[in-house]
């Protein structure tokens, strides 16, 4: 499931970086848009690992509001402020959610795993797109 939900950033990004110039803007909003979805989700997942314990600790679940507030905010922005920083702002968001996640205490086996294919086909992805905004 987890590589069903990571296909859009490679498939935008290409298209944003690589494909007819009457598409990139479609790949750049699919890409920047997804990015922020994914985002959201992986701070809902933290909120739900915490919530799930027997005494959720306050501290980590206002945590986890972070990384979606964080999407919404840079997809917000993105009007206001060259594209390559917003695109830049993802790239480095999901590196610190990554951060975070792997020094999570007490999460099932596979979140590491998941997390890090995630943050690596987002990361990856944004990279290329990151390249073709700094040349723009």
């Amino acid at each position: 499931m987890a590589l069903l939900g990571l296909a859009p950033f490679p498939l935008s990004a290409i298209l944003y970086a690589y494909g007819p110039s009457a598409l990139t803007i479609h790949g750049l909003n699919v890409l920047l848009t997804w990015s922020a979805v994914a985002m959201g989700f992986l701070g809902g997942v933290r909120w739900g690992v915490e919530s799930s314990r027997a005494e959720p600790h306050l501290a980590r679940l206002a945590g986890s509001t972070i990384s979606p507030v964080t999407g919404w905010g840079l997809l917000a922005l993105r009007r206001h402020v060259d594209v390559d920083w917003i695109v830049g702002g993802f790239l480095a968001a999901f590196i610190i959610q990554w951060m975070f996640d792997h020094a999570a205490p007490g999460v099932p086996n596979r979140y590491p795993r998941m997390v890090t294919v995630l943050t690596l086909g987002a990361g990856v992805s944004l990279a290329m797109a990151l390249e073709k905004a700094m040349r723009m």
